[in-house]
């Protein structure tokens, strides 16, 4: 039996309103693989932060062992000086540095204070043949797909000579050549005594490679399985994951569905910096007046994609399929003209695409139809006043005044700005991106009412979340997105957590 190399012991996170780990408890064995599963939201992401002092010593509590030894890291150089190394979702290189710079960036190879460009170049050299990457080392970032920027990142790792190797969902934007060959790498880095820590919702992937696998839900661990040892199939692992009691999370609803609203037919999107990559594979869909419509899927299976595409083509090139509203086609090709067709768009990133944050929440609300609020080509400030008042007793939105800065709201409240900029333009169709990402349990419950009010006034809603119980909870009718395509569809009654989460594995693009 190997030896532990690291023991995370009874871990505690909270953020306000919400505790995000509980206790958590984890052990991982020298020159092991071990898979770390669970929903989105579970606590994965935020128990490596932790680990990788992200999250410094003194914001959570509990303990983490090291080869045996106490660590309290303050900061990720910390963790990063005794070989632990995280790779982030979201990858963190510089799209205009080239390779080597990005290898070596806060670790550069100097002497006397000046950069050793010829040492850089070597050692990345060395760097890019063990992970197998064929590029130069002057090639820039945006000049190579995702797959390879990955690769980058595990280069990028070596350098700073890992010992235990983090990676949070590292196949999540890949195609399944580039995913095979990454955890080929993992296989080889095992080889070499490397321990590695993968978070991943892949179950095909994560019973080919791991070794152990542990299964959080709701920040706390549900069970840790030996793949050698253990009678382990999907349904066991989806099990653990998803089993929980949605009883009183959602406002109940009696849904009053008309006829179809809103039409998707065989929408295709390229990627904006690499043209050769598909991010919307021939989707088609549709929305019925009053019903609420959800998307499910992993970050990275296009979801968001879809719907910036689809308003105003605000994300892609090459953008080629059809929309129908009430039965006739439109041509919303750009933002203004999507809103001129009553379509409205809540973006999952409110902070950077949502709000102007140094803005108070009157212009937050009525920046997307100053027309509402204008008399000829000036803005009627008493009128703005008295609309803005209007939505902050509507949707209880909790602030000193709606002269404050958005910046100094809550989360919830934030949301409720952005839900409120959007329902003023009177959409018909409302597409909501991960529309209760980052707020509490109460603040939840009150947009889950905001969009229940919507739908029984006969707006078609589209409801994308990473949230299973949210769209189970919320939805009418649910398609299930991977890798840009519509794997499945399931009506309310048809719909369960297994069954979406067999439908987000199953990458086929196989509908029911």
């Amino acid at each position: 039996m190997s030896k532990i190399i690291l023991e995370m012991r009874n871990i505690t996170k909270t953020f306000p309103g919400v505790k995000a780990l509980d206790n958590v408890n984890l052990k991982v064995r020298e020159g092991e693989i071990h898979a770390l599963v669970g929903e989105n939201g579970a606590g994965k992401s935020t128990l490596m932060k932790v680990l990788s002092g992200v999250y410094p010593y003194g914001t959570y509590t509990g303990e983490i062992l090291f080869k045996g030894k106490k660590c309290e890291f303050k900061d990720i150089k910390q963790s990063e000086s005794l070989g632990i190394v995280i790779i982030h979702q979201e990858l963190a290189l510089i799209p205009y540095l080239s390779i080597a710079e990005n290898i070596f960036l806060g670790n550069e190879r100097a002497k006397n204070g000046i950069i050793d460009w010829n040492e850089t170049i070597v050692k990345t050299r060395e760097l890019l043949k063990k992970v197998g990457l064929d590029e130069s080392p002057n090639t820039l970032i945006t000049e190579i797909g995702v797959g390879k920027q990955q690769l980058v990142e595990i280069a990028k790792a070596l350098s700073k000579k890992v010992q235990l190797l983090i990676l949070d969902e590292p196949t999540a934007a890949l195609n399944e050549d580039d995913s095979e060959n990454l955890l080929n790498l993992l296989l080889e880095f095992k080889k070499q005594g490397i321990s590695s820590i993968l978070i991943s919702h892949k179950l095909n992937e994560v019973s080919k490679v791991a070794d152990s696998i542990t299964i959080l839900r709701d920040g706390a661990t549900i069970e840790t399985l030996s793949v050698e040892e253990d009678n382990i199939t999907e349904d066991r692992i989806i099990k653990g994951m998803v089993g929980r009691d949605l009883v009183d999370r959602f406002p109940k609803r009696k849904p009053n569905i008309g006829e179809v609203i809103f039409e998707v037919k065989n929408w295709n999107v390229y990627h904006p910096l690499h043209a050769e990559r598909k991010v919307v594979d021939n989707v088609s869909f549709e929305i019925r007046r009053g019903e609420i419509v959800g998307i499910a899927g992993l970050m990275g299976s296009g979801r968001t994609e879809l719907a910036m595409s689809i308003f105003g083509r605000s994300y892609g090139i090459k953008i080629s399929g059809q929309i129908f509203k009430n039965g006739k086609e439109i041509f919303p090709t750009n933002v203004r003209k999507a809103i001129a067709y009553g379509i409205a768009y809540v973006t999952e990133n409110r902070k950077e695409y949502g709000l102007i944050l140094i803005d108070d929440i009157k212009k937050n609300t009525t920046i997307a139809s100053l027309d509402k609020v204008s008399d000829g080509l000036i803005i009627n400030e008493n009128k703005e006043v008295v609309e803005v008042e209007k939505f902050r007793k509507k949707l209880n939105i909790k602030c000193s005044s709606i002269l404050q800065k958005t910046m100094n709201l809550s989360g919830g409240n934030q949301q409720k700005v952005v839900l409120s900029k959007w329902i003023f333009t009177n959409p018909d169709i409302l597409i909501l991106d991960e529309p209760t990402r980052g707020i509490d349990v109460g603040a939840k419950y009150e947009i889950y009412n905001i969009i229940n009010q919507l739908a029984s006034e006969g707006k078609g809603i589209l409801l994308i979340s990473s949230e299973l119980p949210e769209v189970l909870g919320m939805c009418d009718r649910i398609y299930v997105m991977s890798e840009g395509r519509i794997t499945g569809q399931l009506s309310r009654e048809e719909a369960s957590q297994e069954r979406i989460m067999k439908y987000v594995i199953n990458n086929e693009g196989v509908k029911r």
